[in-house]
This record gives structure tokens, sequence and C-alpha cells, in this order.
């Protein structure tokens, strides 16, 4: 491998301009996350602490290996969604080590709406357990809630992918030898009492700790039958009588030593072997990233820069350098371990989209995990493309990426719009996991396009009738169009709705990629790599 010459100059006013507007938008987003991980609102903290329990972050701080990073999922859920009454959508899931395994790690914060189940609590807790099953990792469920928030019952119940879909995954995993564990650290009501029933080791903390499937508000309501939460489903009934649960604690540092002691008799996952040498750092520093960004996101830049600062040694296998240039290919080492990386370099032509399908296919034969860069507006349309089969390449592209069984990580770096984003493995392409940087955009097409084509729908409309509209009067019916993609193509905006993993600073994306590719190692498809049809 070569290593990849710079040619970015740090002294210059661009860069200097470009770095410090990249440290902005870092610093927005960095006081977010900071108010959203104190979770609910003072007085809720102060009644949780009042009644003798951790906090929903200092539980997962303990039960974790010292030292052990936390790959947290989706932090910023639910941001200015629900009023902003529900940060991090109420519950807290990631990645840890507890006593040399790799958790899954799904915990309830009581603070928030009594940690009861909004309908991105559940989306969050649902991807939450897809990451584990894809991953192959157990997982750790921190219950502490009310179980569904009844206002919102029709978008959190009956359907696929609401309430009972949680249970149905953890009979999944299951299925899967999964080690699941729970710990009962407040309430877990109603469905939500199936969590810790359909865990193979349970741990209930006392007087503090609850399952039942119905209140006693509503066993009054029911059967008029007076009871106390303690005599209805208290540690002392589930461990005693029931059998529901299998340890009682003392508190919440003492049940989070059980789980300690329970992971720690697991036997260890024995990873698929990748390709792996010894580490080396970049050449070049990763903070440079900030300034190599654009401060408009319609100006090019070569993703090489990027690849330059995230990959050992700064090394590049440039896969067809000289043709379909416009999408950039290549094998890597991230943190000495063997990557394909597509990067984008413009819009994708019919030649591009061929060579993005022609090596997912070598990367996904060898067995060889695939980084995508993400700076995409979409494929280049018009007659000449159109005749030359752009349809045709960007099909075969979809399908080489839609099919490749190795794990597959996506970043989001600048762009990403339209079937561009598909084609460079999007959400609804099922990454192992997908982030997305501070100053990135997602949407359909860009705001400008859209506004333009809703414009020119609309004069089209009026010249019909008859009826003609000023420069001015098209000027003013483009403004609302673009302050919507302005605001929904946000990176925050995304990240609220799960439609990434969490927003990260790109001079780290290093270190989550070389996590999420150990992490990604427990579960690899060793089978015959098979495709679907490539028309050709």
């Amino acid at each position: 491998m070569a290593k990849i010459e710079s040619f970015v100059d740090t002294s210059s006013g661009l860069y200097k301009k470009q770095y410090k507007q990249s440290i902005s938008a870092l610093e927005k987003i960095s006081i977010i996350r900071t108010e959203i991980a104190e979770g609910g609102s003072e007085k809720a903290r102060a009644l949780h602490k009042k009644r003798g329990k951790l906090l929903a972050r200092e539980r997962i701080a303990l039960v974790l290996d010292e030292e052990s990073p936390f790959l947290e999922i989706a932090p910023f859920a639910a941001y200015d969604i629900y009023d902003n009454k529900a940060p991090s959508a109420g519950i807290i899931t990631g990645i840890g080590k507890i006593s040399g395994h790799l958790v899954m790690i799904v915990a309830n914060d009581a603070t928030v709406k009594g940690g009861t189940y909004l309908p991105l609590t559940i989306k969050k807790h649902i991807r939450a357990q897809k990451i584990a099953m894809e991953n192959h990792l157990p997982c750790l469920y921190i219950v502490d809630s009310g179980g569904v928030f009844l206002p919102l019952q029709e978008d959190i119940f009956p359907d696929k992918e609401h309430f009972g879909n949680i249970f149905y995954n953890q009979a999944r995993l299951s299925k899967e030898g999964l080690l699941q564990v729970a710990v009962v650290a407040g309430a877990s009501t109603a469905g939500g009492a199936y969590v810790p029933a359909m865990c193979d080791q349970t741990v209930i903390v006392k007087n503090t700790g609850a399952i039942f499937i119905g209140g006693p508000p509503l066993v009054k309501a029911a059967t008029g039958e007076d009871v106390t939460v303690e005599e209805l489903g208290g540690a002392d009934v589930h461990t005693r009588i029931s059998g529901v649960a299998d340890y009682m604690a003392e508190d919440d540092e003492d049940a989070l030593i059980k789980v300690r002691e329970i992971f720690s008799s697991l036997p260890q996952d024995k990873p698929y072997q990748l390709d792996r040498i010894k580490p080396s750092d970049p050449v070049y520093k990763a903070d440079e990233i900030y300034g190599i960004i654009p401060t408009d996101l319609k100006k090019p830049f070569d993703s090489r820069e990027i690849i330059a600062r995230i990959v050992d040694s700064s090394k590049f296998d440039e896969f067809k350098p000289l043709y379909g240039r416009t999408i950039v290919t290549g094998f890597a080492r991230i943190g000495g371990y063997l990557v394909g990386i597509l990067s984008n370099n413009g819009v994708i032509f019919p030649d591009s989209a061929d060579k993005g399908a022609h090596f997912v296919e070598l990367c996904a034969d060898r067995k060889i995990p695939i980084l995508f860069l993400q700076n995409i507006t979409g494929f280049m349309i018009g007659k000449a493309y159109e005749r030359a089969g752009i349809a045709r390449a960007g099909a075969k592209m979809i399908n080489a990426v839609a099919t490749a069984d190795v794990p597959r990580f996506t970043i989001m770096i600048g762009n990403s719009y339209g079937a561009g984003n598909y084609a460079m493995c999007g959400r609804g392409y099922n990454p192992r996991f997908l982030w997305t940087w501070p100053a990135a955009k997602i949407a359909v097409m860009g705001g400008q396009q859209a506004a333009d084509t809703l414009a020119q729908v609309k004069v089209n409309q009026l010249k019909r009738a008859g009826k003609s509209l000023t420069d001015e009067e098209i000027d003013e019916l483009k403004k609302p169009i673009l302050a919507d993609y302005e605001r929904q193509s946000s990176s925050l905006y995304s990240s609220a709705r799960l439609w990434d993993d969490g927003i990260i600073d790109p001079a780290k994306t290093r270190e989550y990629l070389m996590l999420a590719i150990e992490i990604s190692s427990h579960n690899i498809d060793q089978s015959r790599q098979r495709y679907g049809i490539f028309r050709m």
C-alpha cells in the first residue's frame, strides 16, 4: 500500500475558516449532548436519588470494566421531539465490556417520564437488540420502567416494530444462545414485566425493584383487591415464591456486582479472525479533518484527504484509480484490520457505479469489512446518462451493497442525498453501524433542487390555467421549502429520529471504527457469498 500524499495547506485562510466552522458545529453538538446526558429534570433526579437509587448512567459506569469504553447508541434520540422532555428517549443504550465480555446494555432512565416507553424509546430499544443480534452480543437490561406511555398507545402497541417486538427479539436472541441478564432496579410494569421474565438470569433490588403485569391501581380496579407494591411483585415475592427473579440484591451496587459475577462465568466468545496486523497511527493529524470539511457542502473536496487521516500509516491501495473517478475505492487498514473503503468524490456516473459494484464484490468474496464514507448528491441525470444505463449501473451497485454478507459501516461525512444514500449503504441497507458528522446533511435531494422543482410544478399548473407568477412570487414560494429542507436535513434532526446511531466528532472517527470492527468480528457470515441478478 502507498501512503496518500496530502495536499491540504493548513496555513491557508480557507483551511482556518473551515476549521473554525467545524469546531463551532462540534461545540454546539457537544453542549446539547452534555445537557441530554443529565437525564430528566433536576426535581426528577433528586427524587430518584432520594429513593436510594443510582441514576441510569451511574449504573452503567459501575457495571462496566475499569477503563472500558462505552459505545453509546443514539444518544440524541428524541431531541427536540415530545416538547424536548424526553432526553435520549428515556433509555440509554450502548456497548461496553463487563467481566471481559462485550455486552449490549439497555438501561431505562426513570427520571424521564418514569422510564415509560414513547414511540422513539421503543425504536431505540429495538435498534439495540438488532445490533446485539447482528454482532452476536449478550445483553444486559437495567429495568426501571413504568411500561408503555399510555397517551401515545396507538403508536406504541399494535404494529410490527412496536412494544411487542422487544419480547420477540428477546426470544430470538435466546434462540441464538446469547446470554440475557436483567437487573430490576425499579418498576417493571405491565408488558415490561416480560423483559426480566424472558432473560436467562434476573437480579431484583430489594425494596425498589418490582415486577407485575398489573400494578396495585389496576388490580384494585379490576378485582377490588387492595395490595401493596411489595406484596404484589417485590423482590421477596419473586425470589422466594414466583421464581421470576433469581437473585435478591440489597441495593443497586449489590445488584451490579452480581451482574459482573454472572458475566464472569460466561465462556469467552471466539470471534472470527479477521485479517489483522499490528496497528499504526495515521501520518496526518486527525483534527486536520476540521479544516478539510467545506463550510459550504456544495463545494467539493477530495475524500482521500479524509481517508489519509483515518487509516493506518495513511496508506491506501487504491482500486481502479483512473476509472469511474467520482467514487474512490481501495484497501486500507484501520487499527490493524484490513478494510475496503468506498468514498465519494462527486455525483455517481455509470462507470463509477460499475466500479463501486465491482469493488464491493471483491470485498464480499474475500470476507473483508467495508467502510462507506458518504458525501453524495446522487446519481447523474440527463438524456445522455439515461441512455448510458445509469439506472442499470446504479441498480447493480445497490444490489452488490445490499447482498454483501460482510460487516459494513457507514459514516455520513457530507451530503447524503437521494438514491446515492442507498448505493452508499444508507440506513435502509442495514450497515452494522452508521454515524453522522455534525455538518452532514441527509435528504431526498438538496433543498435548492427541491424548491426549484416544486416551484416549477406550481408554475406549470398556473400556466395551464392561463396564470403566471413574477420572479419575486416564485422566490417567496421557495422560501418555506428551503427552510423546511434546511431543518429536516440537519444531523440533529436525523439523529433524533434514529436515522443514524449518533453524531460523532470527525476527529474520533478512527476510534469509533476500530471499536465497531472489533464488535463486528463476533459474527461474520462464513458461508459462500451469493448475489442477486446483475442486469448487464
